[in-house]
């Protein structure tokens, strides 16, 4: 893993933060296992994506209500995912500014390449200059239909999968 330099940014009350010591891991794992991209996912893969992955958290106050999980090889590629606003917190702007920080971040400057799937945001993506792929033809994809299933974690076949959101 590589040490990232912590990276934040205030407007208003809102702080986006890369600190993973602020980072709630109730409130991260709450909402993922309960998302249309994550449902079921166990609490420990929760705890070892965040380890290998640039975080970002937005807070209002000391209360975290938002989050996004950027992979990437700090050179030529990232992958923005887990992005999510708490609903008490949704149209006041988290999202953007959890993107603006994310498209900010020092190291995250003059990639190749940026990805990311959505169902229904792509209007805040587009904000942030995410366009549908030059090439959709090129994409492929391996996917394990129940990546959180019975036995997520034990070994099982369900544990091993790959998942992408």
């Amino acid at each position: 893993m590589i040490a990232s330099q912590i990276h934040e940014r205030r407007d208003g009350d809102i702080l986006v933060s890369t600190d993973p010591a602020r980072l709630d891991l109730e409130t991260v794992h709450g909402f993922l296992t309960r998302s249309y991209w994550a449902t079921g996912i166990p609490r420990e893969i929760v705890e070892r994506s965040i380890r290998h992955s640039i975080c970002f958290g937005a807070f209002d106050g000391g209360r975290q209500v938002g989050f996004a999980r950027v992979i990437s090889d700090r050179a030529t590629f990232a992958y923005v995912c887990d992005v999510f606003v708490l609903d008490s917190h949704r149209g006041r702007g988290i999202g953007k500014r959890i993107m603006a920080a994310i498209t900010s971040h020092p190291e995250l400057q003059d990639l190749r390449l940026w990805t990311l799937f959505t169902r229904d945001a792509h209007g805040l993506y587009r904000q942030h200059g995410f366009r549908e792929a030059l090439h959709p033809d090129r994409l492929m994809e391996r996917r394990q239909a129940q990546p959180y299933g019975m036995g997520a974690g034990n070994g099982s076949p369900a544990a091993k999968g790959e998942h992408t959101t």
